[in-house]
């Protein structure tokens, strides 16, 4: 029989601002009901930045341990005023705009029209409109939405969305469904801790499972990572990822990272980069392009050697490399990527014990595999060879300034960052969230409202994570970067980090998830969660 906790929760007091009408109601989970059952008490001071200072607003509490609390949000209502409408496209000028509302027209679809989004990132040195949205269409049902997007189809037009304008960023009462989860490192007595899925960087899982494989007293979703394998291996992290004291995913050089460390150290956010060399004993050095992954697919990109089209960050974009050196511990899996190239297994003294002449073979527990293609593979033949010894040191710098792997030290990556020393610091474009050929990658992205996971610490040393619903019109219609930093600042938060959202974004208290996924498939299989385990 499957248990309502795994862990004590302690009584503990709910807050509310008022009553409020719940849309879309699903079945009462246990978190659900024990939030329900709290005590009510008015609370005017540190609303949500959401919508108007006017709209209802219900918290409920409850500590799950020992300085733990878990919060759940419930913020303002549905508008009479939104509506689903289809997005032909997003152009760059107005004359692009105004040329395809006149093809509109001239095909019959009379009432479109152009609306200037004028917001960039605010890192964004260009002035002038981010671009032009031609758009059209006016509905209370997703149905009638669609129906009129299969029309535009059939006559050629491509690249359509079907959008709420409750999430296009502009005014909106919500509503909005937020949960906290606040830890006080100085009284739990616990540990946050990142959690692979199934154990290992290759393969995916739910949130909900890894969590209840770790008999986990509450988790989050953790750092982007590769979908498809189009993309890479499958589960790959996409950016660095560190546990224990053991680097397990290289950076996407200088973005933003969480790390995690001992209790004395605290957290903190930085952004990260890492160099990885491997030295022979004949005294050559290779550059090692990648840790735990395909060779020749790195996703986000921000990479080194030489990668095509990009080495800076590029987010949901994979870039290319046909000559790369990647090292490969246990940790991946039980084998390496196959393909062309050849590999050479190394032993725990740093010894070449056997020489592959095709990559996909079995990883040592105790040693490493290190997989070339093109010129890596050659600096393998050269330098590499049966008896010589290589060494691969990394290296990771934060802020200018070299960074400690402690047995304690834990990284994620995420991004971008959001807040710093108290003041909202959004750098999109450095991070890569903006694309100079695709303008209308960052307003969907950073400018629509998404689905968002976020972490931030207190001034205090407090750990916040935090996640938003959202792509779910009566439910909740989620943020953008900029709320989601103003949602950080009004929690208390003085530094702050976005980690991956969207269909990924999860939160589990005890047995349950207290999210709702916006994937119509349900909960998303994930890469990584962050734990809060004793």
């Amino acid at each position: 029989m499957k248990k309502i906790w795994k862990k004590p929760i302690l009584p503990i007091a709910s807050i509310s601002l008022a009553s409020v009408m719940f849309l879309n109601a699903i079945p009462e989970t246990p978190v659900q009901a024990k939030l329900n059952v709290q005590s009510k008490v008015q609370m005017k001071n540190h609303l949500l930045p959401l919508g108007t200072p006017n709209l209802q607003e219900k918290r409920t509490s409850m500590n799950l341990a020992p300085g733990v609390k878990y919060t759940k949000i419930n913020r303002g209502e549905t508008s009479s005023r939104d509506f689903y409408t289809v997005d032909v496209a997003f152009v760059e000028t107005q004359n692009q705009a105004k040329k395809l509302l006149g093809n509109l027209k001239k095909d019959g679809f009379k009432n479109a029209h152009i609306i200037k989004e004028s917001d960039r990132a605010v890192d964004d040195r260009k002035k002038g409109p981010l671009g032009y949205i031609v758009r059209i269409g006016q509905y209370q049902l997703e149905a009638d939405a669609t129906e009129l997007r299969n029309k535009l189809s059939e006559k050629g037009y491509s690249g359509l969305r079907i959008v709420y304008t409750g999430e296009d960023g502009e005014k909106t009462t919500g509503p909005w469904v937020v949960n906290v989860l606040e830890v006080d490192q100085d009284r739990f007595h616990g540990h946050v801790v990142p959690e692979l899925a199934n154990g290992a960087v290759a393969g995916k899982e739910t949130l909900t499972q890894i969590s209840d494989r770790n008999d986990a007293i509450a988790g989050v979703n953790a750092g982007y990572f590769v979908i498809g394998e189009k993309d890479g291996t499958p589960g790959d992290l996409a950016g660095i990822f560190a546990s224990k004291g053991q680097l397990v995913s290289e950076a996407i050089n200088g973005r933003s990272a969480l790390i995690l460390s001992s209790v004395e150290e605290k957290a903190n956010i930085a952004s990260v980069s890492t160099s990885i060399q491997a030295t022979s004993s004949d005294g050559a050095v290779r550059e090692v392009d990648g840790l735990n992954r395909k060779p020749g697919l790195i996703r986000n990109c921000g990479g080194v050697g030489g990668d095509t089209t990009t080495e800076r960050a590029k987010h949901d974009f994979t870039c290319k490399d046909e000559s790369e050196l990647i090292q490969y511990t246990s940790v991946f899996g039980k084998k390496t990527e196959s393909g062309d190239g050849m590999e050479v297994v190394v032993n725990h003294a740093g010894v070449v014990a056997e020489i592959r002449n095709k990559r996909g073979g079995d990883i040592p527990s105790g040693g490493s595999v290190l997989a070339g293609t093109g010129e890596a593979a050659e600096w393998l033949r050269d330098h590499a060879r049966q008896g010589m010894k290589i060494q691969v040191k990394s290296k990771i710098i934060g802020d200018g300034k070299q960074l400690k792997l402690g047995q304690t030290t834990s990284m994620i990556n995420g991004g971008p960052r959001l807040l710093e020393n108290g003041e909202i610091s959004i750098n999109a474009v450095e991070e890569g969230f903006h694309w100079e050929e695709d303008p209308g990658f960052y307003y969907r992205f950073g400018e629509r409202r998404n689905p968002r996971t976020l972490a931030g610490i207190k001034e205090n040393g407090n750990l916040l994570f935090v996640t938003i619903d959202g792509r779910t019109p009566g439910w909740s219609v989620g943020a953008n970067f900029e709320e989601s930093a103003k949602v950080m600042k009004s929690l208390g938060a003085v530094d702050a980090i976005n980690l991956d959202g969207g269909g990924s974004t999860t939160m589990t208290v005890g047995d349950d998830r207290v999210t709702r996924p916006s994937d119509a498939a349900g909960e998303r299989p994930i890469a990584d969660g962050i734990l809060l385990v004793e």
